[in-house]
């Protein structure tokens, strides 16, 4: 088991605002905000369109956060680093790569 006693440990603050800065700015201009600009100008019904937004980000970094506890207790600290940043690295070239194949293949007139 994990010492919770603090240690080297971030504070709450510097934990609840490197994961709000994180998370908001990964999803800024994606697919999902895009989504939700869309179904706001649809329905007409902009309120209920954020509260189905905010819901689904909520239930979805609800299965982050279960997933990544799961993960720490099973996988040391330094494992799980290595992971992620071996993870992020493969999305970026593989996005990296569609990018340039649909530039490639579908050149902008």
């Amino acid at each position: 088991m994990s010492d919770h006693s603090g240690g080297d440990r971030p504070g709450y603050i510097a934990v609840l605002l490197s994961t709000f800065t994180t998370v908001f700015l990964a999803e800024l201009g994606d697919k999902t905000q895009l989504a939700t600009l869309l179904l706001s100008a649809q329905s007409g019904s902009p309120a209920l369109v954020f509260f189905g937004a905010a819901l689904a980000l909520v239930c979805s970094s609800l299965v982050g956060v279960l997933l990544g506890q799961w993960l720490a207790r099973i996988l040391p600290p330094e494992r799980l680093e290595l992971m992620a940043g071996l993870l992020m690295i493969s999305l970026g070239l593989w996005l990296g790569l569609q990018a340039s194949r649909s530039l490639l293949f579908n050149p902008v007139s």
